[in-house]
């Protein structure tokens, strides 16, 4: 049962507004240049911001790097993203 697995430690580490590295991340479901979306043990988490770029990624870790000028941080419960990503993709190849 999926209720049962071990949480992994969730942590985020911002310096200077233009660094960030993330644990605990499941999975990144979009990113461009002015955001990022993650899935993370602690729910949706959406970064804003200008110039961001994935230095580093390890799904296997479950760690991300990234870097630009970082604006906000957002967390969302992931049932609120499931929906509207099926809507989005479902209106895309319609």
């Amino acid at each position: 049962m999926e209720e049962n697995k071990p949480v992994k430690a969730h942590k985020v580490l911002l310096s200077n507004r233009k660094t960030g590295n993330f644990s605990g991340v499941i999975d990144v479901l979009s990113f461009d240049v002015g955001e990022i979306l993650l899935e993370t043990e602690q729910g949706m988490l959406l970064i804003k911001g200008n110039d961001l770029h994935v230095n580093r990624l390890s799904l296997e870790q479950g760690e991300i790097d990234i870097a630009g000028r970082i604006d906000s941080l957002a967390y969302s419960e992931v049932k609120n993203y499931t929906k509207s990503a099926e809507s989005f993709l479902g209106r895309l190849f319609k």
